[in-house]
């Protein structure tokens, strides 16, 4: 295995707190957690027994460049507190130096916040079903692929490792959450999406679908936690070969969906093995997105 890629972090100076289809999370103290992100990958909520060499490094350079950029329309849980001040070892801090932030220690919301600007995916299937999306009611004739009217907002529950995710109305989401965080929620994850969606285009991406994660402070402060527009949390597109009435190729996790869904894999675990050849080009598309969106 390259020594670049990491399928699991360890420390000993450390509490490990969960690890997650992605990311291993750690205390640090009562206000503060280690997010390390791993090059595990993860789909249909399964996580295969391959790493993505670099994966880790791709999300957290462009989570970070996200959360910066956003930071004018919503607080996130990113810290200036170094590396070196919670992992002083510099064995332990070689491991993971440039795939682990120093974070806010705030409390998850119950639900993810998806935003889709075409419609792909679940969101096809539901559509082809009812004409609707997660409640929203959609004009009759978009194509595969096709670009919906506006965004639209399409909350999900958020699943135990292993377990599917359920898209949920938005009336279901208020009762999760109440009526006002629903609102906020839902009116910044469209401001968002608007805004990277445009950033993105400019840079030959379209991005067909997003998800954020939020979180609360003590005070109810409402935050951006996990990642941020990143090829895990996103289908991207390349502009230059859209193409509505058929699934587009992609930058991000999809190649490894039509793989497994091609050999027959039943969704459930364990995942397969993957061929060299296919860690080596997904590797190359998350490289390929973070290279448009960031430049060189």
């Amino acid at each position: 295995m390259p020594p670049h890629t990491l399928f699991e972090s360890s420390f000993s100076s450390l509490k490990l707190l969960s690890r997650g289809k992605v990311r291993d999370i750690y205390e640090v103290d009562r206000d503060h957690l280690l997010l390390v992100t791993t090059d595990r990958l993860s789909a249909f909520d399964v996580v295969f027994p391959d790493p993505i060499p670099g994966k880790g490094q791709v999300l957290t350079r462009l989570s970070v460049f996200w959360f910066n950029r956003m930071a004018d329309l919503i607080p996130n849980h990113l810290t200036t507190i170094p590396l070196a001040e919670v992992l002083p070892n510099p064995f332990e801090r070689e491991q993971v130096e440039t795939r682990a932030l120093v974070v806010r220690r705030l409390q998850p919301l119950p639900v993810e916040a998806i935003v889709r600007g075409y419609l792909i995916g679940s969101g096809w299937r539901d559509y082809q079903r009812s004409g609707e999306v997660c409640g929203v009611r959609l004009p009759p004739g978009i194509k595969l692929a096709g670009q919906l009217p506006e965004p639209i907002f399409t909350p999900s529950t958020k699943a135990a490792q292993g377990v599917h995710d359920e898209n949920i109305s938005f009336e279901e989401m208020e009762k999760l959450l109440g009526c006002e965080l629903a609102e906020k929620v839902r009116s910044i994850s469209l401001n968002i999406y608007v805004q990277a969606a445009q950033y993105a285009q400019a840079r030959g991406i379209l991005i067909a679908d997003t998800k954020f994660e939020f979180g609360l402070d003590r005070e109810g402060g409402l935050y951006l936690i996990d990642e941020l527009l990143t090829p895990d949390s996103s289908r991207f597109w390349p502009a230059d070969h859209y193409q509505p009435g058929i699934s587009p190729p992609s930058l991000d996790k999809q190649y490894v969906r039509d793989f497994v869904e091609a050999i027959g894999w039943d969704k459930r675990p364990p995942a397969p093995h993957l061929p060299e050849e296919v860690i080596a080009q997904t590797a190359a598309k998350y490289r390929e997105a973070e290279r448009r969106l960031l430049g060189e």
